[in-house]
């Protein structure tokens, strides 16, 4: 059965697209990671180097912000692109197949260690889950990211009862 998944990347590109998983896997070796436990023990699965994914769109020099849109969840981040271009990468695949749901699937972003980044825009929760559209702005995009403890708390009450259903 064919993967029906695909992954959008829009806004300022010169090349729209809409990828699937083996789209992804085709992307150039040197940008794909076999196994993003590399980066984070606590995570598994290949995944594509964003700047790879990027050079397939023919990235605007206009483009400053990546937006990450969840729609199964709801949930936005939007972060400086520079902080993040060489740094994250897109995991696409878990064991020959399409990333589960309960892995962050079908397409999780991983910003392995964001803390490098070196900026308050970029934290733990611009690790998106669930991410089906990746779009490039001029100015910073649609965020709904917690902006507060209690908030971030309340955030992972809502994953965890999810996982419970």
């Amino acid at each position: 059965m064919p993967d029906s998944t695909f992954l959008q990347v829009d806004g300022e590109v010169d090349r729209p697209a809409k990828f699937s998983r083996a789209d992804l896997a085709a992307v150039d070796a040197q940008f794909q990671i076999a196994d993003v436990s590399q980066f984070d023990p606590k995570r598994r699965g290949r995944a594509v180097r964003l700047a790879g994914l990027l050079d397939q769109v023919g990235l605007r020099a206009s483009a400053a912000w990546l937006t990450l849109h969840s729609s199964a969840d709801d949930f936005h981040a939007s972060v400086p692109l520079a902080a993040v271009r060489e740094r994250a990468v897109l995991i696409y695949e878990l064991d020959g197949a399409t990333l589960s749901a309960t892995a962050g699937g079908p397409f999780r972003f991983l910003i392995p260690d964001f803390a490098a980044c070196h900026t308050a825009d970029v934290d733990e929760c611009a690790n998106v889950k669930f991410v089906d559209r990746i779009e490039l702005t001029k100015e910073r995009g649609h965020d709904n990211r917690p902006a507060d403890e209690r908030q971030h708390a309340a955030l992972h009450e809502r994953e965890a009862e999810h996982k419970d259903h």
